[in-house]
């Protein structure tokens, strides 16, 4: 998720968003033998497009401001392409709001995507990495990775999760490397 502000603390780290780039706080194994991040095999877009809520995310500059009420909405597009909407509250009370695009890389699942928030003049140099890694049956929740393991995201359709539907999240980032450690509990 990307988040806007201040142009000169934002634009660098919009910038570098999923991109790998950016220091981050990632407590994955350094171990050689930890398994390559694995994507779901499909993802209905129809189905995935919608409001979602952010449960828990492995905590990044880009969104230090938000204090509550993270969401990202997904909105498919007549291209092909899928608008993303990041929104949170700040300490203040205020809104923070990002709008970016994301594209389809892997067409025979939908579950490789990359996401831009910087354009300039309509021309978007900078892609980062959108991994579907878990997706409920019921598109209640997604994990969202990144190849590297630098960024991760919970995201629910409802702004909690009970505790056996976390406990099988965690599960799945366990699978792909992640430790559960380093992600941290979003505020609703």
């Amino acid at each position: 998720m990307r988040f806007t502000g201040m142009l000169s603390a934002r634009v660098v780290p919009a910038i570098l968003l999923f991109a790998g780039l950016l220091p981050s706080i990632v407590f994955a194994s350094d171990a050689t033998d930890v398994p390559p991040v694995k994507t779901v095999s499909t993802v209905d877009l129809e189905r995935y497009e919608g409001l979602w809520y952010e449960i828990a995310k492995i905590p990044n500059r880009f969104q230090k401001q938000c204090v509550r009420g993270t969401t990202a909405e997904y909105i498919l597009r007549e291209d092909g392409r899928v608008t993303v909407v990041n929104q949170c509250i700040k300490e203040d009370g205020k809104s923070d709001k990002a709008e970016g695009i994301a594209k389809i890389e892997d067409p025979a699942s939908n579950a490789k995507l990359k996401v831009s928030f910087v354009s300039f003049l309509g021309w978007r140099p900078f892609w980062g990495d959108y991994w579907v890694i878990g997706l409920d049956d019921d598109y209640q929740w997604a994990i969202v990775g990144t190849p590297d393991r630098k960024y991760g995201w919970v995201l629910a359709r409802t702004p909690e999760l009970d505790a056996e539907t976390m406990e099988a999240i965690f599960s799945v980032i366990e699978r792909n490397g992640y430790q559960r450690s380093a992600f941290e509990m979003s505020p609703p």
